[in-house]
């Protein structure tokens, strides 16, 4: 899932000033999961807004909608009848999402409220941690399924490095070696034979940006088409 957090209030009243109508725009799926930018959070920001207004003795509106994704079009649709009311509209989206809203209706400011921080998991309650840095190379087959394009400071795809010491990283000695927690992990699968293999380097063209991606079934189809 995609984790994120929410900008500080200041900085969001900072992107709004001049702004009278504004519609904040909620994501229901990764951020509300990681409690950003769900429908909760779009009330909360919404009244913290209302209220800022109100004590300054500013004229502002701020209405509320949330929709199940930003990144998805058919749930960006409904959106048309409400944006020319507004002077401006906020989104609780990641970043994706919030270009994605700027892009379907370009002729609307769309300001982020949130910071876009990482492809994480659940840890527990509140705790998400970041596991994949969307490489296009996935070898998480050859690493026990820890991935060191990830976890280790120097993206190591062979390692670990010297500065490795009684298992910590050298970089953060808080943190454990992604190399070691690999060995552990392959010696606790009697796979370590696969450690042996030195890995080729990084094909860094298949993370040429902005990435783009069709399946293979619809590519097919449109090649039909054409």
């Amino acid at each position: 899932m995609i984790v994120a957090e929410r900008k500080p209030l200041q900085q969001i009243e900072a992107m709004i000033e001049g702004f009278e109508k504004i519609l904040i725009v909620g994501c229901g799926t990764c951020v509300a999961v990681s409690m950003a930018g769900g429908e909760k959070e779009v009330e909360e920001l919404a009244a913290q807004l209302r209220i800022k207004a109100k004590l300054q003795g500013k004229p502002r509106t701020v209405d509320e909608i949330t929709v199940t994704r930003q990144c998805d079009k058919e749930y960006l649709e409904p959106l048309a009848k409400y944006l020319d009311e507004y002077d401006a509209v906020i989104s609780t989206a990641c970043g994706a999402g919030v270009q994605f809203l700027a892009e379907r209706y370009e002729g609307r400011i769309v300001l982020p409220a949130l910071n876009t921080l990482f492809i994480g998991v659940t840890e527990g309650p509140g705790v998400w941690s970041q596991r994949c840095i969307a490489c296009a190379d996935c070898m998480l087959d050859q690493t026990g399924g820890i991935c060191p394009m990830t976890i280790c400071a120097k993206n190591l795809s062979n390692g670990p490095c010297g500065g490795t010491n009684a298992g910590k990283c050298e970089v953060d000695g808080e943190k454990d070696c992604a190399w070691t927690l690999i060995y552990r992990r392959m010696e606790k699968l009697g796979r370590l034979e696969y450690l042996k293999k030195i890995q080729p380097p990084r094909d860094y063209s298949l993370t040429t940006k902005p990435g783009r991606h069709t399946h293979e079934a619809f590519r097919q189809s449109q090649q039909e088409e054409e």
